[in-house]
């Protein structure tokens, strides 16, 4: 079953409306800035920017930058109320422990050059009549069921539905429609498996893979799990084909894992069939420094960053997983991004070029310049990257990236990534 483009710009607003409102329930806002002339303004609400959106219809979003734009404030705001949600976990629930303003319900993203559709939840449904769709991954992909899950429940109160969850899949169909969609939690996408040694993260293995088979649409995240040290990580020991180390450069221990994700998806999934997305990685919020604010965290604060961009810029490894991304799927899959690529410049590529495992950080104590670290542990000379300029984001420092990643992408990859915005959608 093939998707038409109508249906895949529907799937792109979709998830684009499920990171807003997963931003919006955890107050990560991020921008509100200056006025468009497409909409109508009023100065009530303290002062705050207060629009009414008008109909769009789905031409109009062709060639949209859907992610360069900002929050604005819409009164027709919450599409649902987390207390009436059966799916809603309870901790997501800010007004039930006590949190006192309401603003940030009533936050929308807007484009700068287009004008989004409400949410229509019956329309979804109806779009999606006998298919299924998956996330998989942390508690992002936690978030983002959830909130699909409030989103329908709320346009269909009383469509016959079915909740189960065993075994860390959940899922919800809604038997009227035949649809259902279901989460699958996995931080890593890879295997932690039981050993004798203890818990062992396998960057090599993905178990759980036949879970994921005969959906629909796909819907993958990972990374912040792969920071975790200490007592907040679940596993003991990280193997790397036959080689089991206590500990390794997490970033390239997330490219390894990437890697395993993405040679599953290329060899698992018929992109005929099944649309794969890959989510963004969201800002933590947790140093208030990165938004020029002198508090710990983002507790407190009440209205959205300006601008397009988080200030710091996007991790590095967003643009790892993106390689990964490229290199192994066909053009029929996206790389979906909250803080988003506006746009690639490639000035000087080779045709035979790869990608290669970013390089570890040399201690301070480490005299030691241009190495890399193998899977067993002896040094190897990294060679210069050759001349390359990849301009991901306006404000993102790249070079950051290209310190760790030695970052070389064939004339095909490029093409292909620069052409999904609208060639993918239309087919052509």
């Amino acid at each position: 079953m093939d998707f038409g483009y109508q249906s895949k710009i529907f799937l792109l607003l979709l998830l684009l409306v499920l990171q807003v409102q997963v931003l919006v329930a955890e107050t990560q806002l991020l921008s509100l800035s200056t006025y468009n002339s497409n909409f109508s303004v009023s100065s009530s609400l303290r002062g705050k920017r207060v629009v009414k959106r008008k109909p769009v219809g789905r031409k109009g979003l062709l060639g949209c930058d859907l992610y360069k734009g900002r929050w604005i404030v819409d009164n027709s705001y919450p599409v649902y109320v987390a207390s009436s949600c059966p799916y809603i976990d309870s901790e997501f629930d800010c007004l039930k422990h006590g949190r006192s303003d309401t603003q940030y319900l009533k936050y929308a993203w807007k484009p700068d050059t287009c004008d989004l559709p409400r949410f229509n939840g019956v329309d979804l449904l109806n779009k999606w009549r006998g298919k299924k769709v998956m996330f998989v991954g942390d508690s992002l992909s936690l978030n983002q069921w959830e909130s699909l899950a409030c989103l329908l429940h709320a346009s269909v109160p009383n469509s016959k539905a079915t909740f189960l969850h065993r075994d860390g899949l959940t899922s919800l169909a809604f038997q009227d429609y035949g649809v259902t969609i279901y989460l699958y939690r996995t931080p890593y996408l890879v295997d932690i498996q039981k050993q004798s040694i203890g818990n062992v993260l396998n960057l090599n293995s993905i178990q759980g893979g036949d879970t994921w088979k005969g959906m629909d649409v796909l819907v993958f995240n990972s990374w912040h799990w792969w920071t975790h040290t200490g007592d907040l990580q679940p596993f003991d020991y990280i193997q790397d084909g036959s080689t089991i180390m206590k500990d390794m450069d997490r970033l390239a221990a997330y490219y390894k894992g990437m890697s395993t994700w993405g040679r599953w998806v290329d060899l698992n999934v018929d992109p005929s069939k099944t649309k794969v997305f890959f989510q963004g990685i969201s800002p933590t919020h947790y140093m208030g420094k990165e938004w020029g604010s002198s508090s710990r965290n983002c507790y407190g604060e009440l209205q959205p960053i300006e601008g397009s961009s988080y200030p710091t810029g996007l991790p590095e490894a967003q643009s790892l997983v993106c390689s990964r991304v490229t290199r192994y799927l066909e053009p029929t899959y996206v790389c979906i991004f909250p803080h988003m690529i506006n746009r690639m410049n490639i000035m000087e590529i080779s045709e035979d070029d790869d990608i290669q495992s970013p390089t570890p950080p040399p201690k301070p104590n480490d005299t030691r310049k241009n190495k890399q670290v193998n899977p067993n542990n002896s040094s190897v000379d990294a060679k210069r990257p050759r001349k390359l300029t990849f301009d991901v984001c306006p404000t993102m420092n790249f070079s950051n990236v290209m310190k760790k990643l030695k970052l070389i992408v064939s004339v095909k990859s490029v093409v292909r990534f620069i052409m999904l915005k609208v060639e993918w959608v239309l087919e052509i």
